[in-house]
């Protein structure tokens, strides 16, 4: 057992024993692997027990052929230092990582381009079905966004960090908050500044706009990222604008607009949603194991 009081616990010799043999449940694995983080004494002792196991020997191995291939380490060693005399990451520089593509890559210009491309088009070209338009696309931006943000190719370390405790699905939903909270409040903002021309509240997207992104990390479990991404945004569009394709040219913008209206607009449409939000973060608990491995492309 481990030994715990109300702010701190010790890995028990049993534990470390279980775990250097590699006959410790997941869960309890998990936790240990977390506690050690900020525990040098478990550490220690947790790295001298795998030492002592027949893995101990090829670890050692790999660890002199990456320690002669690597650079020197810095000379000095301060407090701003990390291990063995390596600079420590910032906290910005941290939080820029776990954050992913949505605050460091082409995603954030993209999504600044479609709240001005939305503007321009309403005030610039005079097109009165503009808010109509931004509400059919901008679902899909957050699940787009959460499809660049987490997996192999947005991570050269992926296969890494989704072992790690602070990886897996925890980080997979770190950057899908970060992908929310830059898409919803920019892009329900610019909803507001459009006309409404007979289309939806700027923010009758935000519930369906949290659904797909859960429903798409759910089913990324499944067929990874990019498929899921494929799937639920591909859906959405294809109900929203197939009416729109079969409309007569200058009825088009009034179709979509009604077409969205079904799908968005009342009590009844926001409750569909918010069951689909529900049942989608109910399955992604489920599939939480599936995320402690890499996941498909």
């Amino acid at each position: 057992m481990t030994h715990r009081n109300a702010h701190l616990w010790h890995a028990s010799e049993d534990l470390v024993a279980r775990y250097a043999e590699g006959v410790l449940p997941e869960p309890d694995a998990w936790s240990l692997e977390k506690h050690v983080e900020g525990c040098a004494g478990c550490a220690s002792r947790l790295s001298a027990a795998v030492r002592g196991t027949a893995a101990g020997a090829v670890l050692a191995q790999v660890r002199a052929a990456v320690l002669e291939s690597a650079p020197a380490p810095v000379a000095a060693v301060g407090p701003g230092s990390g291990a063995a005399g390596w600079p420590a990451p910032s906290r910005l520089a941290r939080l820029l990582w776990a954050a992913g593509p949505a605050v460091r890559g082409a995603w954030l210009p993209a999504v600044l381009g479609v709240a001005v491309a939305a503007l321009a088009l309403s005030y610039g070209a005079g097109f009165p079905g503009t808010r109509a338009l931004l509400l059919a696309v901008a679902p899909v931006v957050p699940v787009a966004g959460v499809a660049l943000s987490y997996g192999p190719h947005a991570d050269p370390l992926h296969e890494v960090t989704a072992a790690t405790p602070g990886g897996g699905l925890r980080l997979a939903l770190t950057r899908t908050v970060a992908v929310l909270a830059v898409s919803l409040p920019l892009l329900t903002l610019t909803g507001l500044l459009l006309p409404a021309s007979g289309a939806p509240a700027a923010a009758a997207w935000l519930l369906p706009g949290l659904a797909l992104a859960l429903g798409s990390l759910a089913l990324a479990s499944f067929v990874g990222c990019r498929v899921a991404a494929g799937v639920t945004g591909g859906g959405w569009l294809c109900a929203v604008l197939s009416p729109v394709a079969v409309a007569p040219g200058g009825a088009a913008t009034a179709r979509l607009a009604e077409q969205l209206s079904r799908c968005l607009d009342g009590t009844a449409a926001q409750g569909v949603w918010a069951a689909a939000a529900v049942l989608s973060a109910a399955l992604l608990t489920a599939r939480r194991p599936a995320y402690d491995r890499p996941l498909r492309p």
